[in-house]
């Protein structure tokens, strides 16, 4: 596995300092428009989309980038079988574009994989550009037998092992493993009913 690398707060002359935080429920809306405006609005028929739909993300592997107090990053990262092998699907990674040379998408990288690493995770896949994710240690040695759910890109399926070994002998189709947010749903506790008073 290649070592994380550390990235501290992006602090330059011609822009705002930036904070990495867990996401917060009033993110969401933020969170939404900015995924909108990074991958379109056909975002929701994306093959990895599959593995995320109906379901909650990792615990504490949901992060927000802040700036100035606005949102300008996000990741999550999501339970998943990977042939078998308990994994982490990784994505959507998303920066504003106004952000994005202020080393925002590679410090939501390292918060995210070290948060799961030290949460006892022990593999992350995501679909992405190699050239781009191969810095974090990501690379396709250990995805070729992986498939999804859907039309991809072989060569954009990738992995990064947290511990060694952790994706030997990883084989067949990447299938969802979280909590379903119907469950999560049905869970929370209900609210009694005040009485309303009739009007006369």
């Amino acid at each position: 596995m290649t070592a994380l690398r550390k990235t501290t707060t992006a602090l330059t002359s011609d822009a705002a300092p930036f904070a990495i935080r867990a996401e917060k429920a009033s993110d969401a809306a933020a969170r939404e428009a900015l995924l909108d405006a990074c991958f379109g609005d056909n975002r929701h028929t994306r093959t990895c989309q599959r593995l995320r739909d109906g379901r909650a993300p990792a615990e504490g592997l949901s992060l927000s980038a802040v700036a100035q107090g606005r949102l300008v990053g996000t990741v999550r990262l999501w339970h998943v079988s990977a042939g078998g092998i308990p994994a982490l699907m990784l994505g959507p990674l998303a920066v504003e574009t106004s952000s994005r040379q202020l080393g925002v998408g590679a410090a939501l990288m390292d918060h995210a994989l070290a948060a799961a690493k030290a949460r006892g995770h022990r593999a992350v896949i995501l679909l992405g550009d190699a050239p781009y994710y191969g810095r974090f240690g990501f690379s396709s040695a250990k995805t070729g037998e992986l498939s999804l759910p859907g039309a991809f890109a072989r060569d954009r399926l990738l992995g990064l092992e947290l511990f060694e070994g952790a994706l030997d002998g990883a084989w067949g189709m990447i299938v969802p493993t979280g909590r379903s947010l119907l469950k999560i749903a049905a869970r929370r506790p209900r609210k009694a009913l005040r009485a309303v008073p009739r009007a006369a």
